[in-house]
Order: C-alpha cells, then sequence, then structure tokens
C-alpha cells in the first residue's frame, strides 16, 4: 500500500477487524468493512469531480459519518480537510472558505442558505449529506485509490477560534494526527472494544484527536452525536455501554446539573477526559465523587491537540492539574527570554514534538511567531509543581493587570464555581480611571437558585485576595460560547463595554 496516511486508516482496520461497528449515529451503524467501502467509493466520486493532491475539500455540518468519510477520502486522495465551525456567521464563514481556497464543500441541507450567501469564485461542487449528491458518490462502488501519501504531507486545516482576530488555519499533516493518536493510546490505554461518545463537534480538534481518530485506529466505535444534549449524552452513555468521552468542563458541568445525573447509569464508563480551558475543583469533585477517573489535559488545535495528561491514577491526588508532558511531547514553561521558570512560578506554555503543527495556512509571519525557537508558543500561562505535574494558570492575553497586581481570571471563575447557585460564570477585565482595569463577573445561576451580588461577594472573600475580587457582579440569562462550549470572553467584553 502507497498509502501512508490517514486515507489508509479505515481499508487497513477493515482487513483485520471488518465486522466490528465503526459508527453510530442515531439508528444508523457502520462496521470498519462499511467505512472502508464508502470511503473508497467518495474518494472516487471525488476524484471524478477533480478532486487532485493539495486540493481542498470542507465539511459544514454537524457530527455525521459523512465527516469521517470526507476526512478519510480527502487524505487518501492527497487533498486537504477543511472542517468549518457550524456557528460561524456568513461573512466568517466566507472567509474560511476564502481562506482555505476551498473547492468542494460537503455540507448539511439545513447549511445551504449559509453556504448560498458565503459563496466564493473558488467554491464548484457542493454535495448535500444524505441527499443524492453525496450518497451517489459515497454510496458507490469500487477500489481504494491508494495515491503515494506521505506523512508529512499536510491532512487537514483546523481553523482556531479567532479569539485574537480573524481565525488561522492550523495545518495538521498526516504525521501530526498519527502521533497524536500514539500519545492518546499510550495515556488511555485504550481497547479494541472502546465505545467513545463524541459530544463536542468534530470541527474542533479535540473530539477528533483525543476520542474519535484514536477509537478507530483501535479498532472501536464512535458514538457520533450531532449536537451535545446532557440528557441525551446519559440516555446514550448507558444505551451503548459508552467506555470514553471527551468535554469541555461546561459539558460536564451541564451533565452533572441534570436531574438524573445521581441515578444515572455510568457503570461502562472508564474514562472521561476533559480539557478546552481551565477545569474548576467542583467540577472534577461531581465526577471523583461518583468514582470516575476524571482526567484533565491539556493541548491547541496546533498540536493536534494533547500536550499534557493527567495519569488516571494521579486523579484524585493531583485535581485540577492538567498533568505532565504527552509521551512523544516536550512541555516547557517558561519566562519572557524562552528560559525555564523556577517550580511554582508562572510563565508561558511552549510545546515541541511531532505532533505540533507543519505552519498556520498562508500566514508565514504568524507561523514564524508561534514556531520561533522551535517550540509552540500556546499564550497560555502555567506553573510546574515540584514533582513535574502542571497547572494551567489562564490565557496571558485574559489575565488582568489591576493596580500593578496580576489577576488570573479563571482562579475568581474556580471560586465563583464553588458556589452552589452558580451554574456558569465568566470574569474579565473592564476599565478603571484608578486602578487601570478592574476584574468584573458575570454569572448564569442554576435553574430554581437564586443569589445576589453581595452574597457572591462575601463567599469570594473567603476564598480570594482582597484584589481579586470583581467590583462588580452581573446576572445574565447565559453566556456567548464557542462550538466547543468555551465562553467567548470577547462578546462578554463587548456588552460589557
Amino acid at each position: 500500500m502507497r498509502d501512508e496516511g490517514l486515507g489508509s486508516w479505515p481499508v487497513r482496520r477493515a482487513r483485520m477487524t471488518p465486522h466490528r461497528v465503526a459508527l453510530i449515529h442515531g439508528e444508523r451503524q457502520d462496521t470498519h468493512a462499511d467505512l472502508a467501502r464508502r470511503t473508497a467509493a467518495l474518494a472516487r466520486g471525488l476524484r471524478d469531480l477533480g478532486v487532485r493532491r493539495g486540493d481542498r475539500v470542507g465539511y459544514l455540518g454537524p457530527n455525521h459519518p459523512a465527516y469521517l468519510e470526507a476526512l478519510f477520502a480527502a487524505a487518501s486522495l492527497g487533498a486537504v480537510f477543511v472542517p468549518v465551525n457550524t456557528r460561524l456567521a456568513v461573512p466568517e464563514l466566507a472567509h474560511v472558505l476564502t481562506d482555505a481556497g476551498v473547492s468542494v464543500l460537503v455540507h448539511a441541507a439545513s447549511a445551504g442558505a449559509s453556504v448560498d450567501a458565503a459563496a466564493t469564485p473558488v467554491l464548484r461542487e457542493r454535495l448535500v449529506i444524505d441527499e443524492d449528491s453525496y450518497e451517489a458518490l459515497a454510496g458507490g462502488a469500487g477500489e481504494p485509490v491508494d495515491e503515494p501519501v506521505g506523512l508529512d504531507d499536510p491532512c487537514l486545516i483546523m481553523y482556531t477560534s479567532g479569539s485574537t482576530g480573524r481565525p488561522k488555519g492550523a495545518v495538521l499533516s498526516h504525521r501530526n494526527l498519527t502521533w497524536n493518536c500514539v500519545n492518546v493510546l499510550v495515556e488511555s490505554d485504550l481497547s479494541g472494544s472502546e465505545v467513545a461518545l463524541v459530544a463536542a463537534p468534530l470541527f474542533h480538534t479535540a473530539a477528533l484527536g483525543m476520542t474519535c481518530l484514536p477509537t478507530l485506529l483501535k479498532g472501536g466505535t464512535a458514538v457520533l452525536m450531532s449536537s451535545f444534549d446532557p440528557g441525551e449524552a446519559l440516555e446514550l452513555i448507558a444505551r451503548h455501554r459508552v467506555s470514553l468521552l471527551f468535554g469541555v468542563p461546561a459539558m460536564y458541568d451541564a451533565i452533572s446539573a441534570r436531574p438524573e445525573w445521581a441515578s444515572a447509569d455510568l457503570s461502562s464508563v472508564r474514562t472521561l477526559l476533559c480539557g478546552g480551558s481551565p477545569v474548576p475543583e467542583a467540577t472534577i469533585r461531581r465526577y471523583l465523587d461518583r468514582d470516575l477517573a476524571f482526567v484533565q489535559g491539556y493541548g491547541m488545535t496546533e498540536t493536534s491537540p494533547g500536550a499534557l495528561i493527567l495519569d488516571p491514577a494521579a486523579a484524585r491526588e493531583k485535581a485540577g492539574s492538567a498533568g505532565v508532558p504527552s509521551f512523544f511531547t516536550d512541555v516547557r514553561v517558561v519566562d519572557r527570554a524562552g528560559q525555564p521558570v523556577a517550580a511554582g512560578e508562572p510563565g508561558e506554555v511552549v510545546v515541541r514534538g511531532p505532533n505540533v503543527m507543519l505552519g498556520y495556512w498562508n500566514r508565514p509571519e504568524a507561523t514564524d511567531e508561534a514556531l520561533a525557537g522551535g517550540w509552540m508558543h500556546s499564550g497560555d500561562v502555567a506553573t510546574v509543581d515540584d514533582e513535574g505535574h502542571f497547572t494551567v494558570v489562564d490565557r496571558i492575553r485574559d489575565m488582568i493587570i489591576s493596580g500593578g497586581e496580576n489577576i488570573y481570571p479563571a482562579e475568581v471563575e474556580a471560586a465563583l464555581y464553588e458556589h452552589p447557585a452558580v451554574e456558569l460564570c465568566t470574569v474579565v477585565g473592564v476599565p478603571d480611571p484608578k486602578w487601570g482595569e478592574v476584574p468584573r463577573a458575570v454569572v448564569v445561576l442554576r435553574a430554581g437558585a437564586r443569589a445576589t451580588g453581595e452574597e457572591i461577594h462575601e463567599h469570594l472573600r473567603r476564598h480570594l485576595a482582597g484584589y481579586k475580587v470583581p467590583k462588580q457582579v452581573e446576572f445574565w440569562d447565559d453566556l456567548p460560547r464557542t462550538g466547543s462550549g468555551k465562553v467567548q470572553k470577547a462578546s462578554v467584553r463587548e456588552r460589557l463595554a
């Protein structure tokens, strides 16, 4: 086989375990043989449409078997797959399609109007999921194309959230994604009978890299949720005997807030992976109290995404820590001069390893800045303890400097989550004529719960130094979030301004 990349995975897995179930989506179940057959048919169909090595094939839609089919089919042609965030407004969608130069787009029927409005001159073919334009290709027959694809060829362009401006496309190679999967297999001991609930959207790298791809590589089953719903997640865990899932803290909080949480059947669950933002200790305790291995990790789109992982055996003792570097990845915490800091001192997280991206698509200056000195500069602040465990403190850009004191919003948010009435919260810096800027908290209360601003202040004063306590607490019905569930602090700042 000449294909060394991801496009060969369905065929390689199907020749080993063809009859195992690979994908579950609603009532649909596809075996690994089904996935290999449909991927090969789609690859031939894309080639007939003119897709060649280096061309970009986009995907805009919910978690669905078509996402994996399009990814593997594009990869087998040496083309580059571009998953697109379904929450983008039309101008944002147009930017991604134009910036990546997507020529063929697989999309959900529900996204048709947005694609019409955002269509670019480069986009020449549209395939609608579950309709004839897509099924005529994926439902066909034929042998794998077996193009000579190398591990260092680009495989995927994953766009970052754009919280510091327009989103940038991180170019991940076949090698990047493969080595990330190797790290996950080493760390989490996935088995061929693994059943992973893919609840987070696959247009973010964590759902793809931490659960879906490693599970399929081992011959397990990925249960795809079209969109996250905490009640449905609990039902699917019990029905399919889910053993592995990934989520951001807000997703785990939503699950544990369900009225059926206390009685839910979680006996099949072996590993809960959590990342995306610093995890409040209150969130961790809810799962540890159910005797579940709640494993915090840390990563980013640019590292495919894993960089740090907490050993399940240390989940209780090191609760709140993002763990130690992944097996084949090196991580440091450095000062502004790029030198490692002392234990306990905050600094920037930098990462090096075979899972670090090739660079940003068409952004040579941004690439040089991010990969300066051979390390991926994350923009995140962390500390390292005497035993080598990393604790992620916050984003550098989110740090609040008030009267010369550094305030990390994640620390304040963790204290807010200790209050029993708080369902969701965020803390941002707002201008202040005396102190330069001061922290302000925005809180969403749990259903049926009550709390006043003064009660929240009293709670925080018991946990934090006075200068860290927000001067104001606002109560909102909800907070703006990204597709992966993270709070959009920039949007909160704009509204407060």
